[in-house]
């Protein structure tokens, strides 16, 4: 009996050390992390990510599968800004979990298509294959209690140094702003050139916000920059050229 027992203890004590670890790679990396860099076929060849991209801003544009209806049109309108984020200085990588077989077929399907009475522009940057959803696991878009692949639509704004620097998450039936998209990365740009805030609703070309005082004690006298005005102690905006 003290032997069954013993057993039982020790089951019970493996199963809670078990349970009491987290998944492998099943965390989504934090503002400020280093981006998983991977290894992986793409409709473009074999990327080293983010090696093959040198000092480039990056965007990493994660679906679910492909020829799915939101994901097409996600594809089909960052086609139509391939030469916006061309002149930004900024590598666009789309991740999905099918195969690499079904990304040429997609691919080629969509540049075939006639949409918003459009034609389709070659499509320039790499569908990365993900079929075995390691790279999606490193990124934390699988969720640690199942293998679906329903939550692979991060968008991660990857830095110059490789890190992090935004994210947002969609569900599969909501497409993507790909304007807001565009409008996020030029505002961290923007942001880390002339070492500002930038405020809601920004749009390139309004006015910033410069850091900001701490306490309304501060000497408020009237800054010496005439594009540089302030609407109270807390809240001081600059004029950008």
């Amino acid at each position: 009996m003290k032997k069954i027992v013993l057993i039982i203890t020790g089951i019970l004590i493996a199963m809670s050390s078990t349970l009491a670890q987290p998944a492998a790679n099943s965390s989504i990396p934090m503002i400020g992390d280093d981006a998983p860099s991977f290894t992986a076929e793409s409709t473009t060849g074999t990327l080293n990510f983010p090696v093959d991209y040198g000092k480039k801003w990056k965007i990493v544009f994660a679906h679910p599968a492909d020829f799915t209806p939101v994901c097409t049109t996600e594809l089909l309108e960052l086609a139509e800004l391939q030469d916006d984020f061309d002149e930004l200085g900024v590598k666009l990588v789309v991740l999905s979990t099918d195969a690499l077989e079904t990304h040429n077929e997609w691919k080629k399907s969509m540049e075939s298509l006639n949409y918003k009475g459009r034609t389709t522009p070659k499509i320039k940057f790499p569908l990365v294959a993900d079929q075995d959803k390691q790279i999606s696991r490193e990124y934390g878009m699988i969720h640690p209690s199942t293998n679906s692949s329903k939550n692979v639509r991060g968008v991660y704004y990857i830095d110059p140094d490789n890190k992090i620097r935004a994210m947002v998450f969609y569900p599969m039936n909501i497409g993507r702003n790909t304007a807001e998209i565009k409008r996020t990365l030029v505002a961290l740009q923007t942001a880390d050139s002339k070492n500002v805030l930038t405020p809601a609703d920004w749009k390139p070309g309004d006015d910033v916000l410069v850091p900001y005082t701490k306490s309304s004690s501060t000497d408020n006298t009237k800054p010496s920059d005439p594009n540089i005005y302030q609407v109270s102690w807390y809240l001081t905006l600059k004029k950008i050229q």
